[in-house]
């Protein structure tokens, strides 16, 4: 056993015994890497003991494969993000909330479908989840702050089924299990099933919680998994690249989309976001881990992928997945296995090499450009153009420039500092750059104030 495997098994058999989990199942991915998976405990199904292929309830990291269904259908020109759900369902009630403000939890709508589902344990089929839809509240105003919500979830799968002529299940088989292999992830409870447990606080007992179909909100919170079927999930949600480089189940650019932070989970702690139905928490040194948890009756899991640092290899995902409602070292442990893996295996280093120059047009707005009274370095990396601030903390990604078609001298920053805005350039008689403007700042070669005097004129001219 290397070491590194020997680090990651001590630290999920620690979480095992320390949170009491009756069956715990663990993968890590990359994609340098083979993959590598422990098992520990008892499955508690005599017909199937516990190993790889044992299935877990995943929860609410079910939310992450509905809000991919709902940004195809985005990129698919089914619907706009910012549209009302009435523009595609027929509803009584909360008609006015948007798609967008429902995949980040700030539509304001309730946690759950109207009555006492967890006391019954009965939900509403899919036609009653929305013909019932006004005896739900709108516990708070749309837009206010982030409030978690299933039943939000429960819509856009009914969203998605409806859109796309199906059922969710349907939907969901077809457009994402199926073409990135998810064999093992499942929207009924499988023969290898795990039993999920209830385990006293005061002694080592430990009671099966019931099971059952959550129907009409299955998009919230209803399949079952492997460890390693969800680590590559998570590979892919943030590394696609690696993990669907083809593009066949969303573009890398709508996955960028949906980390971006859209709301703070806590007002005075901001140690976790979330985007477009995805949780975000960052682990200082720019690195964040995007992902989710879930928890259903007797089961808790975590299933997060890292992106950003020193040493983060492609496709890096982790999924830990527990037979115990209460455990919180199933959550816990997929951010330290994360961390592991950098710290005691990172990414290969890349040998540099040679490359051939920039473009004859762009090589004279290499170097150094002044703006604002500051220095900002303009070079050519990886075929493409790039601006780096002189003051920028370590580690800030560069802005990078790509020509709009036709017009060389008008860029547009695609990444980083300043995304979206315009890059300018003014050339003289010769074809050399002598003036820029990127997002309308004047950027000149030497340090001029606003009225175009060089600072080292002093008060003069």
């Amino acid at each position: 056993m290397s070491a590194p495997v020997a680090r990651y098994e001590r630290a999920a058999r620690k979480a095992q015994a320390d949170g009491r989990i009756p069956a715990l199942s663990v993968a890590l991915h990359r994609a340098d890497r083979e993959p590598w998976t422990c098992t520990i405990g008892d499955s508690g199904n005599p017909d199937h003991p516990l190993g790889p292929d044992t299935r877990f309830r995943i929860g609410s990291v079910t939310k992450t494969f509905t809000a991919v269904l709902v940004l195809q259908a985005r990129d698919d020109g089914l619907l706009d993000l910012d549209q009302p759900i009435s523009a595609h369902l027929d509803v009584p009630a909360h008609g006015d909330a948007t798609i967008r403000r429902i995949l980040s939890h700030t539509a304001g709508l309730q946690r759950e479908p109207a009555g006492d589902v967890w006391d019954t344990l009965i939900t509403p089929d899919a036609a009653a989840l929305l013909a019932e839809l006004d005896r739900a509240e709108r516990v708070l105003p749309n837009a206010r702050r982030y409030h978690y919500s299933n039943l939000g979830f429960a819509i856009l799968g009914q969203l998605v089924a409806k859109l796309r002529g199906g059922t969710w299940e349907q939907v969901l088989a077809d457009r994402i299990l199926g073409p990135l292999g998810l064999d093992a992830t499942t929207v009924a409870a499988p023969p290898q099933a795990a039993v999920g447990y209830l385990v006293d606080a005061y002694s080592d007992a430990a009671r099966p919680e019931p099971q059952f179909d959550l129907r009409g909100v299955n998009p919230a919170a209803q399949l079952w998994s492997t460890a390693s079927d969800m680590a590559r999930w998570a590979a892919f949600l943030v590394s696609p690249e690696t993990a669907d480089p083809d593009g066949k189940v969303l573009a890398a650019a709508t996955l960028d989309e949906a980390r971006w932070p859209l709301t703070t989970r806590d007002e005075a702690v901001w140690s976790s976001g979330f985007g477009l139905g995805l949780i975000l928490v960052p682990q200082g040194k720019r690195v964040v881990d995007v992902g989710h948890d879930g928890a259903m009756p007797g089961f808790l899991a975590g299933v997060y992928g890292r992106r950003g640092g020193d040493g983060t290899p492609g496709g890096l995902g982790c999924a830990v997945l527990g037979s115990s409602g209460t455990a919180a070292e199933t959550n816990e442990l997929v951010h330290e296995l994360l961390k592991l893996a950098v710290e005691q295996d990172p990414a290969d280093i890349t040998p540099w090499a040679i490359a051939p120059p920039a473009p004859a047009a762009y090589r004279s707005v290499l170097g150094v450009w002044w703006s604002e009274g500051s220095p900002f370095a303009f070079s050519w990396r990886d075929n493409t153009l790039r601006a780096t601030y002189a003051d920028a903390p370590a580690g800030l990604p560069p802005s990078v420039f790509q020509p709009l078609d036709g017009q060389p001298d008008m860029l547009r920053t695609v990444s980083g500092r300043e995304a979206g805005e315009l890059l300018r350039l003014t050339r003289d008689d010769a074809g050399a750059v002598v003036q820029m403007h990127w997002a309308t700042y004047r950027f000149s070669r030497v340090q001029e104030g606003f009225d175009g005097g060089p600072a080292s004129a002093g008060a003069g001219r």
